[in-house]
C-alpha cells in the first residue's frame, strides 16, 4: 500500500497543538455552549434548573460532570424543533434518524454549523489518507441520513473530485470506480464486502482498482474485517465516527498513519468515558459509555450526550488530540443492520398494529454471505389462524417494519408458545452472526 501520511504543514494547526492548547481552547467554548444552550433552549434550562447547576458554574472542564446527561429521548419529547436554539428561519439544513412511531430524532443546522461540519469532514477525509484532487466515491446513503451528505460536503471542502453515487446497484458501482479512477471510496464497511464480491463475480482484479483509501463508518466493525479489504484491494482501510445527535460523521477518525483508534476532534466534540450504570465520570483508559458535548454548535447544541456506545479514551499519537478505541458495543439493546439504527422496541409497536399477531417476538441476527440479515420470529395470536391470514399478517408486518424502521426483514409466524419464554428479562436479541 501507498504512504498516504499527510505533511505537517497539511494539517491544521489544532490537530498537533499542546494539550494545554487544546484545553484552554475547549474551556472557553464550552462555556459558550452551556451558556447557549441553557439561555436558548427550554429543556436545558428546566434540565439544569432541576440539577441546580448554572452555565457560571463551570470553571474547569471537570466541572461538566456537575451538568445533567442528555438522552436519544428529549430529543424524542421536544419532536420537532424543540431542541433549536435559533429560530427556525436561521436553520438552514435538517436531518433525523429513524424514530420509533413514526416520530424520527430531528437535527438542525445553521450555515456555520454547516461549515463546521464540512471542516471537519475535510479533516477526517485527509487523515484518512485522501488529497485535494482525488476522485472519492460516495456510496453512503443520501437523504435524511447525515452519511452521503455529510462525506459529500467534507470532500469538496477539502477539494476532492466528488462522485455522489449513493448506495445500491452494486455493479454500477464499480464501474463507476473503474471508470472514473476512485482513489477513495466512503461507504459502510458491510457493502464494502459486497462491492468486494462484485469485483470477482465481473472477473476483475480488486487489487488493480484504483482505490487507495477506504473511509467506512456507520456500522461496528472488526479489525478482521479491515484486514480483509486492505489485502482484497491492497488499500488502506480506516475508521470513521459520528452520530446526527452530535454532527454526523466525521467526529473522530482514524489516521492512516497509525490506524489506531479514532482521533477525536476535541476543539468541536468535548469527550467523556462514563459507568453506564452509575453515570460517574470514568479516569482515561477505563472502558464504559461515550458521552459527548457540542463546543461549537449553534442550532442544535447537545449537552452531555449518552450515546450508548462503548469504548475507552487514550492519549494522542498521530494527533495530539486523545484516541478513541474502536467501538466495542452498546449499553442499550440498538441493533445496527446494514447502516440502520434498529431497537426492538420499534419491532415491537408494529407488531401491536397488525391483526393476528402475539406481543410475543424474538429477533435473530444472521449474516448471509456479506450482508447481515434480520428474521423476526412472532406468534400467531391462535392456532385457528388460517395459511392465508398468517401470510397476510407476515407481509403486513414486513412492509411496515420496511416503512416505519427502514430495513427489510424476514417474518417467521409461529403457533401460539413458538417464540422462547424467559423468566427473567426477555431475551429479544438472538445474534448469529459469525465473529470477526
Amino acid at each position: 500500500m501507498k504512504d498516504l501520511t499527510p505533511r505537517k504543514e497539511e494539517l491544521d494547526p489544532i490537530e498537533i497543538a499542546s494539550r494545554d492548547e487544546i484545553a484552554a481552547l475547549q474551556l472557553v467554548r464550552l462555556k459558550w455552549s452551556l451558556k447557549h444552550a441553557y439561555e436558548n433552549v427550554p429543556h436545558y434550562k428546566k434540565s439544569f434548573d432541576a440539577a441546580g447547576v448554572h452555565p457560571d458554574d463551570l470553571k474547569q472542564l471537570s466541572d461538566l460532570s456537575k451538568f445533567p446527561f442528555t438522552v436519544k429521548t428529549d430529543l424524542r419529547d421536544n419532536y420537532p424543533f424543540g431542541m433549536f436554539a435559533v429560530p427556525r428561519d436561521k436553520v438552514v439544513r435538517i436531518h433525523a434518524s429513524s424514530g420509533t412511531t413514526g416520530k424520527p430524532t430531528v437535527v438542525g443546522y445553521t450555515q456555520k454549523d454547516i461549515d463546521t461540519w464540512a471542516d471537519v469532514m475535510a479533516r477526517s477525509i485527509r487523515a484518512s489518507g485522501t488529497r485535494p484532487g482525488d476522485v472519492v466515491h460516495v456510496a453512503y446513503g443520501y437523504g435524511l441520513f447525515t452519511g452521503g451528505l455529510g462525506a459529500h460536503y467534507g470532500a469538496e471542502r477539502l477539494g476532492a473530485t466528488v462522485v455522489p453515487a449513493s448506495g445500491g446497484m452494486t455493479a454500477r458501482q464499480v464501474t463507476l470506480i473503474e471508470d472514473f479512477g476512485a482513489q477513495t471510496i466512503m461507504v459502510t464497511p458491510s457493502y464494502m464486502l459486497s462491492i468486494l464480491d462484485e469485483y470477482r463475480a465481473q472477473g476483475l482484479d480488486p487489487r488493480k482498482s484504483p482505490l487507495q483509501v477506504g473511509i467506512f463508518g456507520a456500522e461496528p466493525w472488526t479489525n478482521a474485517m479491515r484486514a480483509e479489504i486492505e489485502d482484497a484491494f491492497d488499500m488502506h482501510a480506516v475508521d470513521i465516527y459520528g452520530l446526527s445527535e452530535v454532527m454526523g460523521p466525521g467526529v473522530a477518525n482514524e489516521c492512516v498513519e497509525s490506524k489506531d483508534g479514532l482521533h477525536i476532534w476535541e476543539d468541536h466534540f468535548y469527550p467523556e468515558i462514563i459507568d453506564p450504570e452509575t453515570g460517574e465520570v470514568l479516569p482515561e483508559g477505563e472502558k464504559g459509555e461515550l458521552v459527548f458535548t457540542s463546543l461549537t454548535k449553534e442550532a442544535l447544541p447537545i449537552i452531555r450526550y449518552r450515546t450508548r456506545d462503548l469504548t475507552r479514551l487514550l492519549p494522542g499519537t498521530a494527533r495530539t488530540m486523545r484516541r478513541m478505541e474502536k467501538i466495542t458495543g452498546r449499553s442499550d439493546d440498538m441493533m445496527i443492520l446494514r447502516g440502520v439504527n434498529v431497537f426492538p422496541t420499534q419491532i415491537e409497536e408494529q407488531i401491536l398494529t397488525v391483526a393476528g399477531l402475539a406481543p410475543h417476538f424474538q429477533i435473530e441476527l444472521t449474516r448471509e454471505g456479506r450482508m447481515d440479515a434480520m428474521t423476526v420470529h412472532v406468534e400467531l395470536v391462535s392456532a385457528d389462524i388460517d395459511q392465508e391470514l398468517r401470510i397476510s399478517a407476515c407481509r403486513k408486518l414486513g412492509e411496515r417494519i420496511k416503512d416505519i424502521v427502514g430495513v427489510t426483514v424476514r417474518i417467521n409466524a409461529t403457533e401460539p408458545g413458538g417464540v422462547a419464554r424467559s423468566q427473567g428479562k426477555a431475551v429479544r436479541i438472538l445474534d448469529n452472526r459469525q465473529k470477526g
